[in-house]
């Protein structure tokens, strides 16, 4: 099915029409065929393949948190994570590099105005990767900084004309005075062709390289600012671009999950209509009391899932209209939901491979590929279970200490 996003280029004065939340998830579902198609080629060539970007574009779903004014939905992270399930359900990689991306510009969105103009202005196809960690030396000249540095691992790097990367802001004598994010052309920098992994292969997330890149003043953003609701921008107060900037990192990193968990309870359960059981009278999987219980706690566990990055969106996407921040626990809590609801997609994954079976790892079942992906989406240090229920412990008992800033 082919998507045109109708809406013209905005201009300060000509927003663009508004789409409804439900609209732009039905532009998502009815990629799914599509993602499907290309999924086994996406991973073959370890990128996502032009035809899906060129959809996905085309949809607008690239989009999601640019501000109204550049031609963005400005949709709220609610939207971003029922849009990022919706692209998993037909392929892992392609909704990850949507959700990042989207991720990323949502942050531009927080530089500066002419930051802003910059990235957006002049090209609305524009579309911001990151790399979060100030893996990175600068120098501070007239004008803002020289940068040389290595970024790993750039998911979506393929496919974007900007980049978010971390840099430690130096003063003239070379002392480090604080830790930022800045905006990069991507014309500006090289990539290293470095992703041979078992998991997530078309995410592509190569390694960007710097080699004495000039960083303008006005294309830089304080990390501790941006975390305590301190940033360049000045958008009007309330909606998308007031949300709790760490709470945002979080919740968005368990998007795709959902949807990868939704895709392998629908294989499972169709083909458990036809499948015998092995070695048992059962004709079918369908008539199995033990493979129905598996099935219901599969699903129970994706709907467990949902429901806690549901909540958490939620509680972001409220605190942004009212413009207030989140409290310590709301916001411990938040990265508590993404582990917790990643796990349960996780175990619910592992069930229903059980209950496939063996042929589960035929390279020609679907199965196996959505059981790497999640695996390695999983294991994203964003996503780390333990280390969110320790925060949310920590922030439950009122014990001041933390482990992260990223709150």
């Amino acid at each position: 099915m082919t998507i045109t996003d109708n809406s013209a280029p905005a201009t300060a004065s000509a927003p663009a029409p508004a789409l409804t939340a439900a609209e732009l998830v039905a532009r998502a579902v009815a990629l799914q065929p599509l993602l499907r198609e290309h999924a086994a080629r996406i991973e073959a060539d370890r990128k996502v393949t032009d035809e899906v970007i060129e959809a996905v574009t085309a949809a607008g779903l690239f989009r999601l948190t640019v501000p109204r004014r550049f031609g963005g939905h400005e949709a709220d992270i609610r939207t971003l994570l029922d849009v990022s399930a919706a692209l998993a359900e037909g392929d892992g990689s392609t909704s990850w590099i949507v959700t990042v991306i989207n991720t990323c510009q949502w942050m531009a969105s927080l530089f500066s105005t002419q930051a802003q103009e910059d990235v957006f202005g002049t090209d609305p196809r524009a579309r911001v990767s990151g790399v979060f960690s100030p893996t990175t030396t600068s120098r501070k000249v007239e004008g803002g900084w020289r940068m040389s540095g290595r970024w790993y691992y750039n998911s979506g790097a393929w496919h974007s004309t900007w980049a978010i990367l971390g840099m430690p802001v130096t003063d003239e004598n070379g002392e480090v005075v604080d830790q930022a994010l800045v905006l990069v052309p991507r014309t500006e920098l090289t990539m290293e062709d470095v992703w041979h992994v078992a998991g997530l292969a078309g995410t592509g997330s190569n390694c960007l390289i710097a080699e004495d890149v000039f960083v303008p003043e006005h294309r830089i953003m304080s990390v501790p600012g941006a975390i305590n609701g301190v940033v360049p921008a000045e958008h009007a107060p309330g909606g998308l671009f007031s949300s709790s900037f760490s709470a945002v990192l979080n919740v968005a990193i368990g998007a795709a999950q959902i949807g990868m968990g939704r895709a392998a309870l629908k294989l499972v359960t169709e083909k458990a209509a036809t499948k015998p059981v092995s070695y048992t009278y059962y004709e079918t999987q369908a008539e199995s009391v033990a493979v129905q219980m598996q099935i219901a706690e599969a699903a129970l566990q994706i709907d467990t899932a949902h429901l806690h990055l549901q909540r958490a969106a939620t509680d972001i996407d409220e605190g942004a209209a009212r413009a207030a921040s989140l409290d310590m626990v709301t916001r411990a809590r938040i990265r508590a939901d993404t582990g917790y609801a990643i796990k349960n997609v996780l175990d619910a994954i592992h069930t229903l491979l059980n209950v496939h079976g063996g042929g589960a790892f035929a390279e020609s079942n679907p199965l196996q590929r959505i059981w790497r992906d999640a695996n390695a989406a999983g294991r994203h240090a964003v996503a780390t279970p333990a280390v969110g229920l320790e925060i949310y412990g920590k922030a439950l008992l009122g014990i001041e200490e933390q482990i992260t800033p990223f709150l």
